[in-house]
């Protein structure tokens, strides 16, 4: 898919702190297809706090599958994971 706009789920409006809780919080967001993300020349991947755990787990030593998403980045030539304590606690 190639860049567009998506509506947010509740999940993801909460489960992202950066954003505000009240009526402004925005109810859409622009998004990136997978194959945009593979042609660009550097990534940057962010996560923080303890739900994203499991998947920073599974992107850096899970199998490479559509489950999670961000596994792909592992066949890209220069990506950069930055996370929190949380979200890496899995990590070896």
């Amino acid at each position: 898919e190639e860049t567009h706009v998506v509506d947010l789920t509740q999940n993801t409006i909460e489960a992202t702190p950066l954003l505000p809780v009240d009526d402004e919080v925005p109810k859409q967001a622009i998004t990136m297809g997978i194959g945009t993300i593979m042609k660009a020349k550097k990534i940057v991947l962010l996560a923080n706090g303890p739900k994203k755990a499991q998947t920073i787990y599974d992107t850096v030593y899970g199998p490479i599958t559509p489950k999670v998403p961000a596994s792909i980045l592992r066949l890209h030539p220069d990506v950069t994971i930055f996370v929190d304590e949380e979200a890496g606690a899995l990590l070896k």
